[in-house]
């Protein structure tokens, strides 16, 4: 029997899961098919590789040397797909990913295009939602991967940044923050806010960015929570409130003049926009081809 990276892979997930029906879970096999294949390396090193009890299982010493290695076999394939995703413009197959609302309602959109005149046989499915819930989706399989507006710890995920936004204080057109020369945080919070809801990344980054200059979200004036962009750019338009939102979301309303943008002193809500995927999960060769593309165009030009 030859060695695989299959059976690495198989053996790197048992280790990191800590039970063989945990990593079976997460690699899509049956719980017996992944202790023949542990087994079947047992075998072809000659030694045991885990200590098993009723309870729970351990790496023996010989596990524990295997594991460096797999886990340099692991970082090693993907590197190696990072350097042919630039090569590989005749990939087939489809794309799936979950998108955080800002993202997949007006950053996607621009990018797929070009994404899609240089990679043609790549068929893209995304859906869009707030980014807990992409995370949630991804713990339970159905999703490979997922853009978010905010890094979210969880110990089973990866996050990395691959694009970068800026939030702005938008308001409606006549708004009396317009007439200031200056205009601070202490001057905006004596107005009503419509915010996006509770989990979405956009509010994430807007209340830690308030908390680290030593404002207490809980001191702005909230009258609307929104579940997505258009909606709260709806309220601002119509006097509702003013709103903290992604400067990419509004180049439309500004053209128009039916929002308006107020610049702020002493705070800048500057942000990343992460890839988010599941540590034991290999990315297929269309998802790294695709965050390739983001990490190395210059994407100004389409957003």
């Amino acid at each position: 029997m030859a060695l695989s990276f299959h059976q690495l892979h198989i053996f790197h997930t048992v280790a990191e899961k800590g039970s063989f029906s945990a990593a079976a879970l997460v690699l899509h096999m049956t719980q017996p098919a992944v202790t023949m294949q542990i087994q079947a390396l047992e075998e072809y090193f000659g030694t045991k590789l885990f200590h098993r009890s009723t309870k729970k299982i351990e790496l023996s010493e010989a596990g524990k040397v295997l594991l460096s290695y797999a886990k340099r076999s692991i970082e090693l394939v993907k590197e190696t797909d990072v350097a042919m995703s630039k090569f590989t413009h005749m990939l087939q197959g489809r794309l799936q990913l979950g998108a955080s609302l800002t993202i997949g309602e007006y950053i996607l959109p621009r990018i797929l295009g070009p994404f899609n005149q240089e990679y043609p046989n790549i068929s893209i499915q995304m859906k869009v939602m707030n980014s807990t819930q992409i995370l949630e989706d991804m713990i339970r399989h159905q999703l490979t991967f997922g853009l978010i507006e905010a890094p979210i710890v969880h110990p089973e995920a990866h996050t990395e940044p691959v694009l970068s936004d800026e939030l702005k204080l938008i308001v409606p057109g006549g708004h009396p923050l317009l007439s200031m020369d200056r205009v601070t945080m202490e001057d905006v919070l004596r107005y009503p806010f419509v915010l996006r809801e509770q989990g979405s990344g956009t509010r994430q980054v807007m209340e830690e960015e308030l908390r680290r200059v030593g404002i207490d979200p809980e001191s702005m004036k909230i009258v609307m929570e929104l579940g997505s962009t258009g909606a709260v750019k709806s309220a601002v338009e119509a006097g509702l409130g003013i709103t903290f939102i992604s400067q990419t979301s509004v180049k439309h309303e500004l053209a128009l003049g039916v929002l308006r943008m107020v610049p702020l002193e002493g705070i800048r809500f500057a942000r990343h926009f992460y890839a988010m995927y599941l540590k034991s999960t290999l990315l297929p060769i269309s998802a790294v081809t695709f965050l390739t593309f983001l990490r190395e165009r210059d994407l100004s030009k389409w957003l």
